[in-house]
């Protein structure tokens, strides 16, 4: 296969590191996104470059684009790997309950939602056609909640999002689904929330009887973008190990 061009976001740590790595085994060039520059040039994805970005931010993506439009050209591969549940963020002190709830729903929506609608409406006239591909990586907690219920509605807004794109992409030959995880360890997503008593929990949730890892996410992303995927779009693929079953 010709080798393609692969954009990735949240592209130096977990699941979109182990999925830039499985393009880059294929020979294709990867761009790595992410806020953190360093983490990004020590991601070690070979032949890969790298751009620092808040991707909440318009004037960011702006920049993106542009460094794409220099560097790519044409985006074959789109993966919206960014996002998370606030966890590394620098806390938020209020006394006032309201303002802690504002807080929390803004920034699971910016860091989830936002940096997915900003990067790919910068890119979409980018995008390949015939053949492009645009990935989203939404959660089980779109579909059992998440606790607070920020990051749980923050992910569930991804879906229709992307039912809209399929519909709108789909007679350029594009198309646009959504992989939602369970369980996934190996990742910088929780923080240091994760205790063994928890963990324990999530794995007897599935009924393979064990954590996913962030290669099973990524192989689920790389098919997707695969020639045999072509007639698969609109879709909300879980990786769970049978936890949810949602639809």
């Amino acid at each position: 296969m010709t080798s393609r061009n692969i954009v990735i976001s949240g592209g130096g740590t977990g699941i979109g590191l182990a999925t830039a790595r499985a393009f880059a085994a294929d020979g294709d060039r990867v761009l790595l996104l992410g806020r953190r520059a360093e983490v990004l040039e020590k991601a070690g994805v070979p032949g890969a470059l790298t751009h620092a970005a808040d991707l909440s931010e318009p004037e960011q993506v702006r920049g993106v684009a542009r460094f794409v439009a220099a560097e790519l050209g044409t985006v074959d591969v789109l993966v919206h790997g960014a996002g998370g549940a606030g966890y590394r963020e620098p806390s938020f002190e209020s006394e006032d309950p309201l303002d802690r709830v504002a807080h929390n729903w803004t920034v699971n929506f910016r860091q989830n939602v936002l940096t997915a609608a900003l990067l790919t409406e910068a890119l979409k006239d980018r995008l390949a056609e015939p053949g492009g591909r645009v990935l989203f990586i939404s959660s089980i907690a779109a579909y059992r909640g998440s606790g607070t219920g920020a990051y749980a509605a923050a992910k569930a807004g991804l879906h229709p999002y992307a039912h809209d794109l399929a519909r709108e992409l789909g007679p350029r030959g594009i198309t646009v689904n959504v992989v939602a995880p369970g369980y996934i360890e190996d990742t910088e997503f929780f923080g240091d929330t994760m205790d063994e008593a928890r963990r324990a929990r999530l794995i007897a949730d599935t009924v393979t009887g064990r954590a996913g890892i962030p290669g099973d996410v990524a192989a689920t992303l790389h098919w997707l973008a695969s020639p045999g995927a072509g007639h698969v779009t609109s879709q909300v693929i879980q990786v769970n190990g049978g936890a949810e079953r949602g639809n």
